[in-house]
């Protein structure tokens, strides 16, 4: 069996679109449907990799096992899961350069009022914990969402898709989501290579 024309089209189309110099940090997210519908919201703005840190509760199984949450997004954007944080925060930095992370302090900056649209990661923590001290020493400055109800709290998978959908705005205006396939481009020929063979796999298994 092999991909039709339109699926080889979508695959080139999504890939070229990847926003390989934006990512996602969770940390201490507890409940694997919240990293279920963030994979969702990071493969509906382009992020091709996330990576969860869990100090805490859930092992490596348990996070994984999201199943329905992430809708398939897990096929499309890889997740890499740490249970330490310097190794964590040191491999992101030396990816993303820049770690912001959502903490409120007295140096925290709008939402809106950052660029997006360089080599940045996005950490969000649990909801009722926020980021620990041990991340934020890693960390390159901290945002807040504006809010201006009486509960100033976002569920995480909101906050994150608030957040990425502002990195989107901002990134197609700069014409980062402008980009065309390459088949001289490693990563974009490592990738298609990677879902042909996954989507070969899954229709292998339903057989």
């Amino acid at each position: 069996m092999i991909l039709t024309q339109n699926r080889q089209s979508k695959f080139k189309s999504t890939i070229s679109n990847r926003q390989i110099n934006l990512t996602v940090v969770l940390e201490n997210v507890h409940d694997p449907h919240n990293i279920g519908a963030v994979m969702r919201s990071c493969d509906a703005v382009g992020i091709n990799e996330i990576f969860v840190l869990n100090t805490t509760v859930l092992t490596k199984k348990q996070v994984l096992r999201f199943g329905k949450s992430a809708s398939g997004a897990m096929r499309w954007v890889d997740l890499h899961y740490f249970d330490n944080v310097e190794e964590c925060l040191s491999l992101v930095k030396e990816k993303y350069k820049r770690i912001y992370a959502t903490h409120l302090g007295e140096e925290s900056k709008d939402l809106y009022s950052l660029n997006l649209t360089d080599p940045i990661a996005l950490m969000f923590g649990n909801e009722h914990d926020g980021i620990t001290d041990e991340s934020l020493e890693f960390c390159d400055g901290n945002f807040t969402i504006p809010q201006f109800g009486m509960v100033q709290s976002l569920n995480i998978s909101v906050a994150c898709a608030v957040t990425l959908f502002e990195a989107l705005r901002q990134r197609r205006i700069a014409g980062l989501y402008d980009k065309a396939f390459d088949e001289n481009n490693d990563f974009h020929k490592n990738k298609y290579q990677k879902w042909y063979q996954n989507q070969l796999n899954k229709w292998s298994t339903s057989e």
